[in-house]
């Protein structure tokens, strides 16, 4: 599933093409998933409403939407990848691509294209916008709220890490390499975690989020970015999917666990 670092990604690069952009007409493939809105509903409020911008809100992609004459969002496009989804900008000549859930035709002659061959993503029209994600944004939280947001917690640090209502846009990636650069074993208890311990993981998971935004984000399986270009940050992890392989640190096999029905992977001996 792509993560914030591949969210931002897209969001930015179809921000670049599409922003101040106005819709012409929406189309929608007749499956029930993934639509949270109604396609008829969608279908007849989209059509000429302009692209304010498109950013990321933790793991979504929201598109902010204006009347042509207005500046202030009156609507917003969320759209979830899911494990498989793909946000894509093209002209209208490409041919369209197997699993096409979603076409937004432009006056620019552009399309904006949803592809999604395992349906496991969301597309929703919320009619007031304002939505600003279940949790805390990684990039900006302050290291006072970070402490506090695990402050008691029982269950393990790197679970916390993935608890979207705690922190939005982490996934199993970058908790693996975080945690790593933080010198902290996935297992342990979050609320036990003293506060230069969760200083450096703070820091650890800004460095490397900002890291693999640079590198325009990990392709580990489906992951293309608007222009349908893959990531290489995947060539920096010094942890995850490297089960076996010795640690770039210190030379000790990486080791994969299962913890809470996710694989985490860890340096026995470089995290504590």
């Amino acid at each position: 599933m792509p993560e914030l670092p591949e969210v931002e990604t897209i969001a930015n690069g179809v921000n670049r093409r599409v922003r101040g952009d106005s819709i012409l007409s929406a189309w929608f493939s007749d499956y029930k998933e993934p639509f949270k809105t109604p396609t008829a509903e969608m279908t007849a409020a989209l059509a000429g409403l302009r692209i304010g911008g498109v950013r990321r809100v933790g793991k979504h992609i929201v598109i902010d939407l204006t009347a042509k004459s207005g500046r202030t969002t009156t609507k917003q496009l969320l759209v979830h990848l899911g494990m498989t989804g793909r946000l894509l900008v093209s002209k209208p000549e490409v041919p369209m691509a197997p699993h096409t859930h979603a076409v937004l035709v432009l006056a620019s002659g552009r399309e904006l294209r949803f592809v999604d061959p395992r349906r496991f993503g969301r597309i929703e029209l919320l009619a007031n916008g304002g939505f600003t994600g279940p949790g805390h944004e990684p990039l900006t939280i302050s290291l006072d709220d970070f402490v506090l947001l695990f402050r008691g917690r029982k269950l393990a640090i790197k679970a916390a890490l993935l608890n979207q209502s705690l922190l939005h846009g982490v996934g199993n990636i970058y908790a693996d390499e975080s945690l790593f650069r933080a010198r902290i074993r996935p297992t342990r208890r979050a609320g036990r975690l003293n506060r230069d311990q969760l200083s450096r993981l703070h820091k650890g998971l800004q460095t490397v989020l900002q890291a693999a935004i640079r590198a325009g984000g990990s392709s580990v399986s489906d992951y293309v970015d608007a222009d349908g270009v893959q990531g290489f940050f995947q060539i920096q992890h010094r942890v995850y999917a490297r089960e076996g392989l010795p640690c770039r640190v210190c030379g000790t096999p990486i080791r994969k666990i299962v913890l809470a029905g996710r694989g985490a992977h860890y340096c026995p001996h470089c995290q504590i």
